[in-house]
């Protein structure tokens, strides 16, 4: 994901461009250094969501198991890329019916279709520390453009020496412009389940050698 490419906030003032030559910007020797590919680190990672219910309150849950791989490029975001596969078996919400219910053919027929994918095509970005990936989200064979806006988190070696990315995000869907149109309506009016859900990601990624 294209999230490291910032100008060196120490260097220089670029001298004036000579006739013919060509523009750079440029860029912090600090960001480029994260260049490389990277492997999301499940265990310290989390893709959830959070949907309105019956009109009042939220239910919030997520996916226990995901994986994915990331290609970041600090001196050109634009050629950073990412792909995500998520386990739709894994869904949890705290209450083990619920959980069965979003399995089930009603909403994401995990049984028939077990993924959720995700594959960017292009990021930007959009200013300061906050970059914005696009790609295409499949659910239940699928496949519809979505935009996540991502705010990056910052670098670090961990204690075992591994060299860590971080970033976290959301976006927002409509449920129905993937087939999940289950729903119940209510006596005093609306329905059970909000078509809108809001999709959150919190990301740590570890560089690979």
């Amino acid at each position: 994901m294209a999230l490291f490419s910032r100008r060196s906030r120490t260097a220089a003032p670029a001298a004036p461009a000579q006739q013919g030559a060509v523009a750079t910007l440029a860029v912090d020797p600090a960001l480029a250094a994260l260049t490389g590919d990277y492997v999301i680190d499940a265990g310290h990672s989390s893709i959830g969501f959070t949907v309105r219910h019956a009109m009042v309150t939220n239910v919030r849950g997520g996916f226990a198991e995901h994986e994915g791989t990331l290609h970041l490029d600090g001196g050109d975001p634009s050629r950073s890329t990412a792909s995500i596969d998520v386990k739709i078996a894994s869904v949890s919400t705290g209450i083990a019916d619920r959980d069965a219910h979003l399995r089930s053919g009603d909403f994401f027929d995990a049984e028939a279709y077990p993924l959720m994918t995700f594959r960017s095509t292009s990021a930007a970005h959009v200013g300061g520390d906050t970059y914005r990936v696009s790609g295409d989200l499949t659910i239940k064979d699928v496949t519809r453009p979505l935009s996540i806006d991502l705010e990056f988190a910052g670098s670090a070696t961990d204690v075992y020496g591994n060299e860590r990315v971080g970033f976290e995000g959301s976006a927002e869907i409509l449920r129905s412009d993937w087939g999940l149109t289950w729903n119940a309506a209510l006596e005093a009016g609306g329905v059970m389940v909000s078509d809108k859900v809001k999709l959150t990601f919190d990301i740590s990624a570890i560089k690979q050698a």
